[in-house]
């Protein structure tokens, strides 16, 4: 099956790419389809849940490209700090520039939250949440994913995106951005929310 993921972010796209297209999909993503990027892009991410999000990211896609849609919206949630930063996980620290210096405040701004606080206060999940739209006009299929882990005192390793510095995953015994690509995609939130995607969608 021809898939639009609907996202630009150039951290989640391999991901993605990796996982749909070794079960035998076609991906394309906005850029790869000539949607070109508008302002209402912008206000996709502004609800208060993950599913919120995607499905309206997945919604505006499938009108713009009329292909099968898939929408993803995931973050970082510590428990400790009520949940945060949730939904807001990308903007967290307001930070703007390039996706290295946004990823770089939004990390120093966890880690300002955190300071001196024990390992118990320390427990955090990323989760993912995927729509799925067949057509523009389809049912929205929902898919989840969510992985255990600690946020340390200072960032190790020098992969992945986003807080993957600070997120010492359960599963791995190490961050995910110490991890190989394919060892985090075992185990991560999107990982885990692609495989019961790719489950849904059978064979391609």
């Amino acid at each position: 099956m021809k898939l639009l993921v609907a996202t630009r972010s150039a951290g989640k796209q391999p991901e993605i790419r990796r996982a749909l297209e070794a079960a035998g999909h076609e991906v394309v993503f906005p850029d790869g389809a000539g949607i070109l990027e508008e302002r209402a892009e912008s206000l996709l991410e502004t609800g208060e849940t993950f599913e919120g999000n995607a499905r309206r990211k997945a919604e505006y896609f499938a009108r713009r490209s009329l292909l099968p849609t898939v929408a993803d919206d995931s973050g970082l949630e510590v428990f400790s700090l009520g949940g945060a930063p949730g939904v807001r996980s990308k903007r967290w620290a307001g930070a703007g520039g390039t996706p290295a210096q946004v990823d770089q405040a939004n990390n120093a701004e966890l880690l300002r939250r955190l300071l001196g606080a024990p390992e118990s206060k320390r427990r955090a999940r990323y989760r993912a949440v995927l729509v799925l739209l067949r057509t523009p006009d389809a049912i929205p299929e929902v898919f989840e994913g969510a992985c255990q882990g600690t946020i340390l005192e200072e960032p190790r390793g020098t992969g992945g995106f986003g807080y993957d510095p600070l997120f010492l995953s359960d599963d791995l015994g190490r961050t995910f951005a110490e991890s190989a690509p394919d060892e985090k995609a075992a185990v991560s939130h999107r990982g885990r929310a692609l495989a019961a995607l790719i489950e849904a969608l059978g064979p391609p």
